[in-house]
């Protein structure tokens, strides 16, 4: 086949599904994260291969430029070096995410690991170096780091939290926000939480609804850093972090604001246009508990016949919340609410929804739920910003949240 066949507008690997992993590269190139050859040259070293040719291409590509970063590090040029350290932690990122779940297959910590590496080489390599930080948090402690502001590293700045959702980690957060921020003049703090990252791959934690809990010790550390401005601590959250960030700021009194991309009150509210979809009666109220054993069958067999939804939730959203099964994974979905808490957000906050976004059908609800004040930011198709967080437009959407952050931080 034609590596161009069947394709979407748009796509650039012969799977669709693919497709879908394959592009989150393409929202970091504005922040060094890669380039367009790096993905082209991926998706025609996979063309219609399986998984595994998927992960070997990515691989591929991220040792390739680990090695040269190792090469030019030799050469003396540190900066060159870095830039490429960073490319290489990209290319690692992207390479394992189609094949998640339980048992979790090696090949996933593998690259993790290597992705892990070549970002801890390229933030040792910063003017100043950048080293991780563990943050205290109950029996253990959570993975981050903490980088100083470009060319600011001395001055005490606004901190900016970035808070990822199901399946990204912190180096997709430095090249989706963090980047950005920085050049703003933001001191930003990269970690992951339950669920997220090493949390869940070395660790096996998995995540929790209760996000002000894991914000709290996140909070403590950053007031703990001289460089920190602890009166402007603003929480950033992406995907299913636009639920987490808004969740923690109803319980964290310390944040001067919040950003929700897109905004999320209730996980479950999703999950019941899924059950409707497939006509369960009284899909809008019935308690998922109360789901008999052949409801959930046919949802089960359902989810199994569709790779992406199967990919969703059994594979990612199984291992991500320590569900054994849909009735376990739905009680757990139940209780990622904001329902009944959403007055406890006092901060000024952020909402944002894509035109194309299935998780932001429910913004404009929690829009007008929200008492603090509050902004609502929509992005569409027409400019290159309508799917799930303006993947592929990475740099309108910080563009538009920074100067929402700058004016807000501003006045306070």
């Amino acid at each position: 086949m034609s590596p161009h066949t069947a394709r979407r507008r748009n796509q650039l690997f012969d799977s669709a599904f693919h497709d879908r992993f394959g592009q989150w590269p393409v929202g970091c190139i504005p922040a060094g994260g890669a380039d367009m050859g790096d993905v082209v040259a991926v998706a025609n070293a996979v063309g219609d291969g399986d998984d595994s040719a998927f992960y070997d291409a990515f691989v591929a590509s991220g040792d390739a430029h680990a090695a040269d970063a190792q090469s030019l590090l030799t050469a003396g040029r540190r900066r060159s070096a870095r830039a490429r350290f960073l490319r290489a932690s990209c290319m690692y990122a992207a390479a394992y995410h189609p094949i998640y779940g339980t048992p979790v297959d090696p090949r996933l910590p593998a690259a993790f690991d290597k992705q892990m590496d070549a970002f801890r080489a390229a933030m040792e390599l910063s003017d100043p170096p950048v080293r991780p930080v563990g943050i205290p948090f109950e029996d253990g402690a959570l993975p981050g780091y903490l980088v100083p502001a470009t060319g600011r590293a001395d001055e005490v700045r606004p901190l900016l939290i970035l808070t990822n959702g199901f399946d990204a980690t912190i180096t997709d957060m430095y090249f989706a926000s963090g980047v950005a921020a920085l050049e703003r003049g933001y001191h930003v703090l990269l970690f992951d939480g339950p669920g997220q990252g090493a949390m869940l791959y070395h660790r096996g934690v998995p995540l929790r609804p209760d996000w002000e809990t894991v914000i709290a010790a996140v909070v403590d550390h950053a007031t703990t850093v001289p460089i920190v401005d602890r009166s402007r601590i603003a929480l950033s959250g992406w995907s299913l972090g636009g639920y987490l960030a808004p969740r923690a700021a109803s319980g964290e009194p310390r944040l001067a604001a919040c950003i929700a991309d897109p905004g999320q009150w209730d996980i479950a509210d999703a999950i019941r246009r899924f059950l409707a979809a497939l006509e369960v009666p009284d899909a809008d109220t019935v308690a998922f508990d109360s789901l008999d054993d052949a409801t959930l069958t046919r949802l089960a067999t359902a989810i199994e016949s569709d790779r992406e939804m199967r990919w969703q939730i059994v594979q990612r959203g199984y291992w991500t919340t320590g569900a054994a099964d849909l009735r376990g994974f739905l009680r757990t979905l139940a209780g990622f609410t904001l329902k009944g808490r959403v007055g406890g957000i006092r901060c000024p906050t952020l909402l944002t929804a894509a035109e194309n976004d299935p998780l932001a059908a429910d913004t404009p609800t929690f829009f007008d739920a929200l008492t603090c004040p509050k902004t609502l930011l929509r992005f569409t198709a027409a400019e290159g910003a309508g799917e799930h967080t303006e993947v592929i437009n990475r740099s309108l959407y910080n563009q538009r949240a920074l100067d929402w952050l700058d004016e807000t931080l501003r006045a306070g």
